[in-house]
């Protein structure tokens, strides 16, 4: 009991006066802001190569396939160096990675260099969130929805770095290595500092799976997350190259596209748990689906700048919650233990998010664009009609 209580009053009140807290929170700033970063100047890379659609989307499907290969190795190296070490290593080799984007030469090395950024930022997103799971844990309170929506914030701020780069004439190469060299040095001494606060991971016996799907009816609760994670990934890579083609946008004006879809992002995700608490997980899930919708319609269908940010705005609250909602249904499956039910959605949410982009790509290659986003307001009516779905199990039924 004593020992308990001890245990008890060395966690702080506040979340930031936690070493742990704040160096896991700066990953997720970190991550997001490298991809933010990245999405921001997809239509100078367009430009750049003279690119179709299609080939920017078997492009973007590189980066997609190093992120998936990274998977099941970063759950390796979760296991015997432990989230922490894989949290910085990761970070340190995702800055490079960003910079090798900016001085390929050809399409087919920017696909290779593709690929390897996708690795990283998928492995470091499996050894963040692994981390950050371990610090909820010891903290006792419930914190994953800030972390991401720090992710969301990260992501923002990379995206509209890409209007203040292109206002003043940078090329990528420029705007990547400075802002890869401030994200350095705000972010990584903080995951450093945080790194002492966790106990290294020791090897288990029980191995997971390299592929966990669900089954039964955690089936439907994954293809809502497919669905909702599918136009998330979408919205970073070709909001950007939709306000230029269908808008006549200016570069630094496209830039915003992604920044105001993410500042939403943000917003939502912060209160996200009041809206649930308040109107439940079936309410929320459907009425994010229905703001998904609004949103690609209003883009979809906008004649002006500002009409078609004010879609991508709602399509931003409408993702917000969809994936922590799911996880949390996961996590209480009855047929199901909680590990494997989140492993087999987060399968289908990261495949739908990295899959995204290459598929808006391919639809729009061979219809347009404006096509491609509505097959995104399509899938997005899933919540709509799954919500449903989201209801926590009784457990009174057998």
């Amino acid at each position: 009991m004593a020992e308990a209580a001890r245990n008890a009053d060395a966690v702080p009140r506040a979340l930031w006066a936690d070493a742990g807290w704040r160096a896991v929170a700066a990953a997720f700033v970190f991550n997001g802001f490298l991809f933010g970063i990245w999405a921001s100047r997809v239509p100078a890379f367009k430009a750049r190569f003279d690119l179709e659609p299609g080939t920017l989307g078997l492009l973007l499907l590189a980066l997609a396939g190093g992120a998936i290969t990274s998977f099941p190795l970063a759950g390796y190296l979760s296991e015997r160096r432990g989230t922490q070490r894989l949290t910085l290593s990761c970070a340190m080799g995702y800055g490079p990675a960003l910079l090798l984007l900016s001085i390929a030469p050809t399409p087919a090395l920017l696909g290779a260099a593709l690929f390897v950024f996708g690795a990283f930022h998928g492995a470091m997103d499996v050894a963040m969130n692994g981390w950050a799971a371990r610090v909820e844990r010891r903290l006792g309170r419930s914190t994953m929805s800030i972390f991401h929506a720090l992710f969301s914030l990260g992501a923002g701020l990379g995206a509209a770095s890409g209007f203040g780069a292109v206002r003043i004439g940078w090329e990528p190469e420029a705007h990547f290595t400075t802002l890869v060299l401030l994200g350095a040095l705000a972010c990584l001494p903080l995951i450093l500092r945080g790194m002492s606060t966790e106990p290294p991971v020791a090897a288990s016996g029980e191995q997971a799976p390299p592929l966990a799907l669900p089954s039964g009816g955690l089936i439907l609760v994954g293809l809502i997350a497919f669905a909702a994670s599918m136009g998330e990934g979408a919205m970073a890579d070709w909001s950007a190259v939709f306000l230029t083609t269908a808008l006549a946008a200016t570069e630094a004006q496209a830039a915003l596209g992604y920044a105001v879809f993410s500042l939403a992002m943000v917003l939502t995700r912060l209160s996200g748990g009041l809206l649930v608490q308040r109107f439940g997980p079936v309410a929320v899930t459907r009425a994010s689906g229905a703001a998904a919708v609004l949103g690609l319609a209003t883009a979809i269908l906008s004649g002006s700048l500002g009409v078609a940010l004010t879609g991508f705005a709602l399509v931003g609250v409408g993702y917000a919650v969809v994936m922590p909602l799911v996880f949390s249904r996961a996590a209480n499956d009855p047929a199901m233990r909680p590990g494997p039910a989140i492993a087999s959605v987060a399968t289908l949410g990261y495949g739908g998010m990295l899959l995204g982009p290459a598929i808006v790509g391919f639809i729009a290659q061979v219809t347009s664009l404006a096509l491609a986003f509505g097959a995104l307001a399509a899938l997005a009516c899933l919540p709509i009609l799954l919500g449903g779905r989201m209801a926590p199990p009784d457990p009174r039924r057998p």
